[in-house]
């Protein structure tokens, strides 16, 4: 007599294969260190102190988000906890800091860590052992190589992207000036003016002097006084929050009158501009990638108002005018993002998987027409961002959302 399978006998014998043959599951979970039923780890270094400590703000902002993502419930499930810890944007420091969120807090994931020397110095340790590294904190152009370091990625517009555009802008509206520029002698401070000069293509021979100075420093006086010795009426201020507020007012100082740009992570209202003075500072030119939400044309702007509602229930006494408050939100809101579409397989893996696969991501405090994509070959989340000048005490943007010109 036949012997007759009854359907779930079937299903049965099937699944005992799969989960056999290591095929996950419909409802299993997956976990590598650092996450659990309930929780997720995610590691993160921050100049709280030291000469970078302006751009402390960034993780302050996103621990608020994260406070604000636990308190409505988490992500699918599970709390975030956010280790965050001071390296006063010193490498060694950087290096001690996240070998100890790696291998004795056991992180699933690093994100947001901070600077461009100080995650040079990280880069090599974290993709040997194969911890993903997200959306760092600092426009390194390193941090889109996909072949060499898989497991980094970046965030903002890399900095070599931010100094084509403004040597396109320059060459375009100022193509007669002389050209001098201030730059931070690092990773940071050399990208901005390699991408400038590939950005003036012909016209680098513009350029009539640089000036480079170390973050130990106490002033930049000096660079500035030699900088319009030159005869330049073009400045380019590529340099730290702490060093480019200090150009401004030296540049007052003297009576020096350039066409005055400024990068982006010294484009802080709150931490650059008003320190410095708004007198003083009318007209500079600045690029930009977020929202600004002290701008009264926005304040009916339902993002704006989130994010205005955000800092006055979790970030109480926070600077809305502080462009790094703003950016630690949007880059928050990225990572919780990525988590929602890894689902329950939080592994390290999954985690790669799903950051590198953002399509045409949308989020409350980014310019209109700003979007986030990524792909496993391109892990540069940002790559157009908009002009905006200093009218007042903010920002008007002026002009379209551009990209930098594809280089030869």
């Amino acid at each position: 007599m036949r012997k007759v399978l009854s359907i779930s006998s079937i299903v049965t014998a099937a699944l005992i294969a799969m989960s056999a043959s290591g095929a996950v599951l419909a409802g299993e979970k997956k976990y590598d260190v650092g996450a659990t039923d309930t929780e997720i780890k995610i590691g993160n270094t921050m100049p709280y102190s030291g000469p970078g400590s302006a751009w402390g703000l960034l993780g302050k902002a996103e621990a608020a988000y994260f406070e604000k993502v636990n308190a409505e419930g988490g992500v699918n499930g599970r709390k975030i906890k956010f280790i965050s810890y001071d390296d006063a944007y010193s490498p060694p420091k950087t290096v001690e800091q996240v070998r100890r969120l790696v291998e004795n807090d056991e992180v699933l994931l690093l994100f947001s860590t901070f600077g461009v020397p100080t995650n040079t110095a990280i880069h090599k340790y974290v993709n040997a052992r194969k911890v993903p590294h997200l959306f760092v904190g600092g426009g390194g152009s390193k941090w889109n190589d996909p072949k060499n370091f898989p497991w980094t990625t970046a965030f903002q517009p890399s900095f070599l992207t931010e100094g084509r555009i403004y040597g396109q802008y320059i060459a375009a509206n100022h193509p007669d000036g002389k050209i001098a520029v201030l730059y931070q002698n690092d990773d940071y401070g050399k990208d901005i003016l390699n991408g400038f000069k590939q950005g003036l293509g012909t016209k680098a021979k513009a350029i009539v002097a640089e000036a480079s100075y170390e973050v130990s420093v106490p002033t930049v006086d000096s660079q500035v006084v030699q900088l319009k010795a030159s005869g330049a009426d073009i400045f380019m201020n590529f340099a730290g929050p702490k060093f480019a507020a200090q150009a401004i007012r030296k540049i007052a100082e003297l009576g020096w009158k350039p066409v005055h740009i400024l990068n982006i992570p010294s484009a802080s209202i709150g931490s650059v501009i008003k320190p410095a003075g708004f007198d003083i500072s009318q007209g500079v030119i600045s690029g930009g990638f977020l929202k600004d939400a002290t701008d009264p044309a926005l304040a009916n702007d339902p993002a704006v108002k989130a994010y205005l509602a955000f800092i006055e229930k979790y970030y109480p006494g926070a600077d809305v005018t502080a462009t790094a408050n703003t950016q630690g939100y949007v880059m928050a809101q990225t990572m919780v993002q990525v988590l929602k579409l890894a689902g329950d397989d939080l592994t390290r893996e999954n985690i790669m998987r799903q950051a590198t696969n953002l399509k045409g991501l949308e989020l409350d405090m980014l310019l209109p027409g700003i979007r986030i994509n990524t792909a496993p070959d391109d892990l540069a989340p940002i790559k157009s961002m908009q002009l905006r000048r200093l009218v007042g005490e903010r920002w008007e943007t002026f002009g379209g959302v551009i990209e930098a010109a594809p280089m030869p």
